[in-house]
This record gives structure tokens, sequence and C-alpha cells, in this order.
């Protein structure tokens, strides 16, 4: 058991005199007249800038004893402070030592007014900030690094969704065809994706889709997808064959860890217009917007989700785009995103009262205000949208 000293056998410690704490204090002191001249300083100050009292007092102004950045901003702005508020605190400054280094300090100025009212002499003191400054510029390091490594993942997550999607939409005879893509975020890469490309005789397969999560997990799932359609699509006339095998292809090569929503099609042409085929698998339904001002969904309830069951059910619908009609085909950020800071959906009724808006309307006429749509909700959005048009011009 540790033994408790007894006070009375404690060496006395001398007491300090009020001369010995100002001079050896842990921090610098100095006065100065009104206009800065300096009147006094104590011991602790004069080591840190290596000068003789002589050299100092009566001799030089605080100004003179900083930094050229220093001094201006002291002229600017310190003292000003210091004549409207009596006492400004915290200021970082930079110290000019006898020697020419560097010493990085925070001030802390205090103004003494006579009994007269009139500006006395002002006090300042000085605190070493050596070890702050170290630490603020590794701070400035570490922020600077993180800027740049998200800069990078920005740039790479940007190429990766670049090469998830049609550079450029081929063009169609006979129709007008524009998509666009909108990111609700710049850091991730997204699972939405679209397509539109020939098939052998002169039909057009079409496809838009939504893969479950974010991330390069998802973008290779929507890679796969993708490009399983392209393929399946040549050998299946039918877009709900084509769904049921990208189905298969998912579970086999995925497993159970993602599913997709995806909305595939056929074009064919048919008279002065296009016959499409539409399968639906768990994707929100296409919208038509007709020449006669008129829109409403290609509705086909029951579409099951892609990669979930082994044996799902898919759903076809058919309808014929003639001219001035446009088929809209999109992901569900569209119709999820809020329409203002509480958490009210957009829903689908609202998407087709603003196309009925709209309608008659061309494919790049479309896409353009969808596009000026989400720009202006782009604080709103919770989810990456992509949307894609097909139209036939009015004649």
């Amino acid at each position: 058991m540790t033994a408790v000293p007894d006070p009375e056998r404690r060496p006395a410690i001398p007491d300090e005199t009020a001369e010995e704490l100002y001079e050896y204090a842990p921090c610098g002191y100095l006065s100065t007249t009104p206009d800065g001249v300096v009147t006094g300083l104590n011991t602790t100050l004069l080591r840190w800038l290596g000068y003789e009292r002589e050299q100092v007092v009566g001799v030089r102004r605080f100004s003179d004893l900083l930094t050229v950045g220093g001094r201006i901003y002291c002229e600017t702005h310190l003292f000003p402070l210091l004549q409207m508020r009596g006492e400004v605190g915290g200021i970082a400054l930079e110290l000019r030592t006898a020697a020419g280094e560097r010493l990085p300090v925070l001030v802390t100025c205090k103004l003494r007014t006579g009994a007269d009212g009139k500006p006395g002499r002002i006090r300042i003191a000085v605190f070493e900030a050596r070890d702050r400054r170290a630490y603020e510029q590794e701070l400035l390091r570490a922020r600077q690094a993180a800027d740049r490594e998200r800069d990078q993942v920005r740039r790479l997550a940007a190429a990766l969704q670049r090469s998830l999607l049609p550079p450029v939409l081929p063009a169609m005879p006979g129709a007008e065809v524009a998509a666009h893509f909108h990111a609700a975020s710049a850091d991730e890469v997204s699972g939405d994706f679209y397509d539109l490309f020939p098939l052998p005789g002169d039909g057009w397969g079409i496809v838009l889709g939504d893969v479950c999560g974010k991330g390069a997990e998802a973008a290779a799932v929507t890679s796969l997808a993708r490009y399983t359609v392209r393929a399946a699509a040549v050998h299946d006339a039918d877009p709900v064959a084509v769904l049921r095998t990208l189905n298969s292809v998912i579970k086999q090569e995925v497993g159970d860890t993602r599913f997709c929503t995806v909305l595939a099609g056929r074009l064919t042409p048919c008279g002065s217009g296009y016959r499409v085929e539409l399968a639906h698998g768990g994707h929100p339904p296409a919208l038509l917007l007709r020449a006669d001002g008129t829109a409403d969904f290609v509705h086909a309830p029951g579409g099951q989700l892609v990669g979930v069951l082994p044996d799902p059910l898919f759903v076809g619908a058919q309808v014929d785009l003639g001219p001035g009609d446009t088929l809209l085909l999109y992901t569900d950020g569209l119709t999820e995103m809020r329409v203002d800071a509480s958490r009210d959906r957009y829903e689908e009724a609202a998407l087709r009262e603003f196309a009925a808006g709209l309608a008659p309307a061309s494919a790049p006429a479309l896409v353009e205000a969808l596009r000026g749509l989400l720009a202006e909700a782009s604080d709103l959005l919770d989810d990456d949208t992509a949307v894609l048009a097909v139209g036939v011009p009015a004649t």
C-alpha cells in the first residue's frame, strides 16, 4: 500500500512574484501605444523572437515584428476592429524572428482606454502555434488527398457509366429516337440502362431496365443484362421469350444477389409507322403520347421481376405507333422523385398529366422536356433516371 506523503515533509516551493509570472509565462505578452509602438514585452516573447529588449522597446512597432502579410492584415483589419470593438481574439499571424524565421502565433488584443475615454495602451497576448499550424497543414493535406481521391472515383464512375449506355442511338428509318440519363449521385455507378439496336430483317430491338443497387456489382449485372437482351433478341422474335432468357442468365451468372426490372420490346415497320411488342418484367409501364393530344400508359399487369424466380411470369402488350405518336420508356427514378422538400412523390399520375400537356410531341421534344424536369428537381432526386423515347414523325 503506497504511503501518502506528509504535507509537512514536502519541499517548499517558493512563491512566484507577479513580475516572474509575467516575464516567464508560457505565452508572450507585449504592450504598445495606440499607434502600435512597443512599450514593453516579456522575456518569453523576447526569447521566441531572438531580440534584445532594447532592440524592440520604443524602437519597433508591433507590425514590424510580423511578416508582410501580417502587417497588411493588421493595418486593414486587426487595428480597425480593435478600435471599434475594444478587443479582438484568436487572430492567426506570423512573427518574423531576428534570424528571419517565421513563427506562427495566435494573438489576442485588448485596447485599454483612459479616464477621458481616449485610446490608451494596447495589450497583446501571443500564443505560439507551431504545433497547431502543423496540425492544420496536415488536415489540409489530408483533405486535398481526399478531394483528389473523390475526383478520381467520380471520373471512374462516369467512365464506367458511359460504357453501360450506348454513346449514340442509331437512326431508325421513319422514326425519331432520343434518350437521356440523369445521375442522382456523381460518386456511384447506376444500374439504369437502355438500348436500341437493329435486328435481322427490318425489325428493331428496344430495352430499358433498372438493376437493383449501385456500384461495381450492379454495373456488372447491367452490362450482362444489356448484352444478353441484344443476343437473345436476335434468336427470339417474342420479347417475352427474351426476358425468359435474361432471367435464366442472371440466375445462372449472378445467383440470388441481384435482380432487375426490364421493359423489352420489338419494333416492326407497319404501314406508315411501327408495331411495338413489349414484354414487362416488373417494370413501370411505358407511356404512349398520341397524335390527337392524349397520353396514357401501356399497362400489362402481372409482369414479375427478372432474376428472382426460376420460372417467372412475364406479360406482353402491343401498340401501334402512327404518325405523330411517341412511346416513352423510363425508370422509376422519374416517378419516385420528390416534388418538394416533403416526401411526396411525383408518381405515374403526375407523369401522365405532364405528358398530356406536351402531346403531341416528338421523341426529342419529349426527352428535352423531361431533361428540364429532372434538372429542376435535381436536389429532390433519390434515384437515377433513364428515359428512352421512340416516335413516328407527323406527316
